[in-house]
């Protein structure tokens, strides 16, 4: 029972930390993706800026990795394991 609670636990992090990061690197590259000016402060001076689509096309990519990481890290940590079956012992 020791693995399993530390199996969720382990989901649960990644999953938060991931979910966050993903979220964030979803939006942004979806913005960057469509053109969207930016605006970037330089030296106190605010400009709008356009960056590359292929920027905002990595960040979607990465947003799926990072939302993949979490359901590994369950799928690996919480699966049955084969030969670990729990025997019934009648008495």
């Amino acid at each position: 029972m020791q693995n399993r609670t530390i199996g969720i636990i382990a989901t649960v992090v990644t999953a938060l930390a991931c979910g966050c990061a993903s979220l964030f690197s979803c939006i942004w590259g979806f913005l960057i993706a469509r053109g969207t000016p930016i605006d970037v402060t330089s030296n106190g001076t605010t400009t709008p800026q356009t960056f590359p689509p292929v920027i905002g096309f990595t960040l979607l990519c990465v947003s799926v990795v990072l939302i993949l990481i979490p359901v590994a890290v369950g799928f690996f940590t919480l699966r049955k394991k084969p030969g670990s079956a729990d025997v019934n012992v009648l008495s």
